[in-house]
């Protein structure tokens, strides 16, 4: 597993990993963060080649993908991120580091920036599958801070050069802030969060949802009615979902064990009185 966070709850984010124990099934307990040799947290990557583009703003939101780059003339498994220069909170750029056999090495510069006005200068969230010879990402642009986020989608050969028209996926209303794609036999699932980030109590339709399709279209009209499997409801520990990823059961076939991050308010007196959680359940979809 590849998840952001900040040690101590201070500084630019970076991308950690957890693993079960080797051999275990896939579950929700039994996950062991990866440390160094005197038990600090490892971040995946150095800042060597990056620096100048998620340096202080860090990096955010993974998403794991494998696929052929026609380039290097070989497959290839990276893990994309929004990153950001100056600040936590954007503008942001997506990136990715990339395996060499050995160690996950990061890149000089960014591979995907918003280059629409309707994008706001800012693009983040990235969600990757590669399928029929095209690498294929949805994503968010916009802003928390304006209360406005918009869902995107483009494609490429290579996954760093030449993407296609960035081209609108879901409009501002749905607030759609992920959109995890993944196949399974010959079709292909999403699972995708509508988020809030107005003033008062969230809407009913915030939470998660899931919607299946023959083909990983860039047309939303084209995926099934989303049906919500996860509400915003209030547990102590998170509300409001988001950043979903998903796999399906070893022996249930149709299970997905969904993991998602929440966060819980605390007593901080500062600007960002809050804390992420990661969560995981399990759901048995059509």
């Amino acid at each position: 597993m590849y998840l952001a966070g900040q040690p101590g709850g201070f500084g630019a984010t970076d991308i950690y990993s957890a693993s079960l124990a080797t051999g275990a099934p896939l579950s929700a307990p039994g996950w062991k963060l990866t440390r160094g040799a005197t038990g600090e947290l490892a971040p995946v990557s150095g800042r060597q080649r990056s620096r100048a583009w998620d340096g202080n703003g860090g990096r955010h939101c993974p998403s794991h993908a494998t696929g052929w780059d026609p380039t290097e003339r070989k497959w290839v498994e990276r893990i994309y991120y929004a990153g950001a220069a100056d600040s936590l909170w954007g503008p942001y750029t997506i990136g990715f580091v990339e395996w060499d056999g050995e160690k996950w090495i990061d890149q000089p510069e960014p591979a995907f920036t918003a280059k629409e006005d309707w994008e706001h200068g800012s693009v983040y969230e990235p969600n990757l599958i590669y399928h029929d010879g095209k690498w294929r990402m949805w994503y968010v642009a916009g802003s928390n801070h304006e209360d406005y986020l918009i869902q995107g989608y483009a494609e490429s050969d290579d996954g760093r050069t030449g993407w296609s028209e960035h081209v609108v996926f879901a409009p501002p209303e749905m607030k759609m802030f992920d959109f995890c794609v993944l196949q399974r036999g010959v079709g292909f699932d999403a699972i995708f969060a509508r988020a809030w980030v107005g003033n008062g109590a969230p809407p009913p339709e915030t939470g998660l949802w899931w919607c299946s399709a023959e083909r990983p279209s860039r047309v939303l009209s084209e995926w099934s009615s989303p049906v919500q499997i996860m509400t915003a409801d209030d547990r102590g520990w998170h509300s409001g979902p988001w950043k979903p990823s998903f796999q399906f059961d070893e022996q249930i076939p149709d299970r997905a064990i969904v993991f998602f991050n929440g966060a819980y308010r605390t007593s901080d007196p500062g600007p960002f009185p809050f804390a992420f959680t990661l969560g995981c359940f399990h759901v048995d979809l059509p």
